[in-house]
């Protein structure tokens, strides 16, 4: 007896121990959860059940009058990124997309090119760069909810990609983390300069950047590289898009310092969440059960090891003159447009298996308007004849406001009408996107053709004909390029591709930095 009432207590005190324990580390998560900055945040897509796959916008807001309460940070730091009177609003200077798949314990990460050239919503044909959607500064003369909210809706709307969670840092933030960590040490091939950013690196190999450095490098957009080879300095040229790669290789470097130290550490993990946490903003729908289901779906996963990839751009060569509105002058490089397939594609295999929903759409059942909104005569008539023979239903064609000399075809549908959409789309070659219309716009999709596009077969379609497999719907639909206007659409869109496409899985340059050897 007295055996079996040691045995009593001893369970006792351990289950009490158990309870001490898990309400102490449930009080602590609570506590810092508390310190997060919640937003309301409309147009997310609610997952079905928890497990299933999600999408997290990660932006990094360059707000410079978000960064005036820190005043030591402010003031050290403006002369490299200016200050609050000088640069007004905030814009997502980093604009990433984490696809997590819990059930498979998966994840990826999409970049999208800050000065991608969308249609914004509710714009009524109005496009900007996909980083001014955020920028509030611009709601008093563009009359448009700029803002978090503004940002989903172009993503989901533009390019296809549901989004269920908004997550926000900035640069005081970035800055925090890599200090906490006591810095990160990353290897240079070569020396590189921004004086942009502020970035200086003065010689080759491994070095241990601070928080200041590292956010001097993440930043560089106006990058010059030594040569040793002929001596000299020479200009990077890849603007944002090699600023993207640089993020990639950084973040993938930081990612290893903290599993490898943080992660294991838990005055260290504490002091890390204590300098992301006060300034992180989430949507209100991001609750600490769905964080802590995806902490422990994904606490093996090596965060280092996530596949990283940037959406496919062309970079136009010459400047961007949009002729229906002469005020809108870019610069060479200023902006970036998207290009298809190639877009739709990395989308695709980005999102699994839900963004090929629209290969069950069936052509015949998709009513399409076309509009020439490139001057060309007769285009529209040629495109309407193009996408007949593939199947979609014509349901008139006419003219649009000149679009541009360097445009993007614009596939317009009516809300919830996207599948269709992508459907048309998929058909596309070039520069093209898709913008959500109203209900009132006479078909299910209204083509409005840009500078730069073609019309071809679907993939799957291209894949029948090749085969002699006439048993899919579509393939009856297969368009040659025999007519004079078609090979010269086809030849257009791929000397444009030549000449200036980024591709998903663009390769960083050999002077861009890499993690250090491990020893």
């Amino acid at each position: 007896m007295r055996r079996r009432r040691r045995l009593v207590i001893v369970a006792t005190s351990v289950l009490a121990a158990i309870i001490v324990i898990a309400t102490v580390a449930y009080g602590y998560v609570r506590y810092r959860y508390d310190q997060i900055q919640r937003l309301n945040v409309n147009g997310l897509n609610v997952a079905s059940s928890s497990g299933q796959p999600e999408n997290i916008l990660l932006v990094g807001d360059n707000s410079r009058c978000t960064l005036t309460k820190y005043a030591s940070f402010y003031n050290s730091h403006k002369q490299n990124f200016g200050s609050c009177s000088q640069v007004g609003g905030g814009r997502s200077d980093v604009t990433m997309i984490l696809h997590v798949d819990p059930a498979n314990h998966q994840a990826y990460l999409l970049s999208i090119p800050r000065d991608l050239w969308l249609p914004m919503p509710g714009g009524n044909g109005l496009q900007l760069r996909v980083d001014d959607s955020l920028n509030s500064a611009e709601t008093s003369y563009l009359h448009l909810p700029f803002g978090p909210t503004l940002l989903v809706k172009a993503i989901e709307q533009d390019l296809g990609i549901p989004i269920n969670h908004y997550v926000e840092l900035n640069f005081y933030t970035f800055e925090q983390v890599v200090n906490t960590l006591g810095g990160i040490t990353i290897d240079f091939p070569t020396k590189l300069v921004d004086h942009y950013s502020g970035l200086n690196i003065t010689q080759p190999g491994c070095q241990h950047l601070n928080g200041a450095q590292a956010l001097a490098l993440v930043r560089a957009r106006h990058l010059y590289y030594y040569d040793p080879a002929t001596g000299s300095w020479n200009y990077d040229g890849t603007g944002d898009l090699g600023r993207i790669e640089r993020t990639h290789i950084f973040l993938r470097v930081l990612a290893s310092q903290v599993k490898s130290s943080a992660l294991s550490n838990p005055l260290q993990a504490n002091a890390l969440l204590g300098s992301i946490v006060p300034s992180l903003k989430v949507d209100k729908g991001f609750t600490l059960s769905s964080m802590v289901n995806l902490a422990l779906a994904f606490q093996h996963v090596n965060p280092a090891a996530i596949p990283s990839a940037t959406l496919p751009v062309i970079i136009p060569s010459t400047p961007f003159r949009d002729n229906a509105n002469p005020t809108n002058y870019q610069a060479p490089g200023s902006i970036v447009l998207p290009f298809q397939p190639q877009d739709l594609q990395t989308i695709s295999q980005f999102l699994g298996s839900s963004a090929l929903r629209y290969a069950n759409v069936t052509p015949s059942s998709v009513t399409v308007s076309v509009l020439n909104g490139s001057g060309v005569s007769g285009q529209a008539a040629t495109t309407a004849s193009q996408l007949k023979k593939l199947g979609f239903r014509i349901n008139s064609t006419g003219n649009a406001t000149y679009s541009g000399t360097d445009s993007e075809t614009v596939v317009t549908y009516k809300p919830g009408d996207i599948l269709q959409a992508e459907k048309v789309l998929s058909t596309i070659g070039g520069q093209a996107i898709m913008a959500q219309g109203t209900s009132g716009q006479g078909a299910d999709i209204v083509v409005t053709t840009g500078s730069t596009f073609s019309v071809n077969p679907p993939a799957a379609t291209a894949q029948a004909a090749a085969t002699g497999n006439t048993s899919q719907p579509l393939a009856q639909s297969a368009v040659t390029t025999t007519t004079t206007t078609k090979a010269v659409a086809a030849a257009s869109v791929a000397q444009t591709a030549a000449n200036g496409l980024w591709t998903a899985t663009h390769q960083a340059p050999w002077w861009d930095p890499k993690a250090c050897p491990t020893k």
